[in-house]
């Protein structure tokens, strides 16, 4: 049976009134995700649609004005969706559920075409430039991505890079970013260089456990199939058969990230990311990212994605934080 199927038979929205509108879901898997611990899910999405919503046995009572109950059970079908694709339904999705921007044809299965699988969970895009991100990191050999933090940037990256190595597509993952002070100097850090360098590197790791497993992640690290590394070590170096990000890179100089993606080998895919607003650099005006973006804007085969604060997949109260910022300066 085919996952639109599916969904068809195990989700089934009914009006009531001009006021009420009944949603009867009989797969109780589906049914305790969508609602959520302790009715949590069902009531966040009661609060942002300004609906009244009652749950018993295996059905949903929304009452509300039409453009209300409409919102609400668009959301509920984007959540069935997301988890017959997935099986999980995490607390970003029912903010993403309800977003002006997701409409009834849209809320079905070709939402989620850019999904990325992996041993823990499933990935999918949030927002159209994800979308656009996720396909650009498929089909393209470099790609820059710009933009503020929580916008999806390194968890994206990360995600293609370790699934086309468990895929065997490539042989090493390299996961690199500049080694910028903050506050101490790094030969006052204590342990060797990996230890030192290994704080900065904190956000990647993250991302790797998350998606694939601690253990599984550390083996691959002793192996050397996923590397991890300050970007003065990428110097000299051709990577081939290789999937490197360079995260951080606004804290790069020109002649850093020029010598990061004159590295590219043979069947290899490079990525660098980085928030223009975020320099640590004492000089900022030595940062690379936005010169090596204009640069190499005239090459067809380099990808670049612009992200901003609607594009941003933390807390809500993040984009409004870095929108008031960006009005500020």
């Amino acid at each position: 049976m085919s996952e639109i199927s599916k969904i068809d038979q195990n989700l089934i929205i009914k009006k009531v009134d001009n006021e009420t509108v009944n949603i009867q879901i009989n797969d109780n898997e589906m049914l305790m995700n969508i609602v959520g611990q302790f009715d949590q899910n069902l009531k966040h999405l009661s609060q942002i649609t300004n609906t009244k919503v009652f749950f018993r046995g295996n059905s949903i009572t929304c009452k509300g004005n039409k453009e209300n109950n409409d919102i609400f059970c668009n959301a509920i079908k984007f959540l069935a969706d997301k988890y017959f694709l997935t099986n999980t339904i995490e607390k970003e999705d029912i903010v993403l559920s309800v977003k002006k921007n997701i409409e009834m044809e849209q809320s079905n299965i070709k939402s989620f075409k850019q999904l990325i699988k992996t041993p823990r969970k499933s990935v999918i895009a949030r927002s159209e430039k994800q979308s656009d991100y996720i396909k650009a990191l498929k089909e393209n050999d470099i790609i820059f991505s710009l933009g503020p933090a929580g916008t999806g940037k390194s968890f994206l990256a990360v995600s293609v890079a370790v699934t086309l190595l468990m895929e065997k597509k490539i042989e090493r993952v390299i996961l690199s970013r500049p080694a910028v002070e903050a506050g101490e100097k790094l030969g006052f850090l204590p342990g060797d260089m990996k230890e030192k360098v290994d704080p900065y590197l904190r956000p990647l790791y993250d991302a790797l456990y998350e998606l694939f497993g601690a253990d599984k992640i550390d083996k691959k690290i002793e192996s050397g199939e996923i590397e991890i590394a300050p970007l003065a070590f990428m110097r000299g170096r051709t990577l081939k058969n290789c999937f490197a990000i360079l995260d951080e890179a606004q804290n790069a100089t020109e002649t850093q990230i020029k010598m990061f993606l004159t590295r590219i080998g043979e069947n290899s895919k490079l990525v660098v990311n980085g928030d223009p607003s975020q320099i640590d650099l004492i000089n900022k005006s030595q940062s690379g990212l936005i010169k090596s973006k204009d640069i190499l804007k005239d090459l067809k085969e380099i990808k670049t994605i612009e992200f901003d604060h609607n594009d941003v997949v933390r807390h809500p109260l993040v984009s409004k934080i870095i929108k008031a910022y960006q009005k500020k300066h």
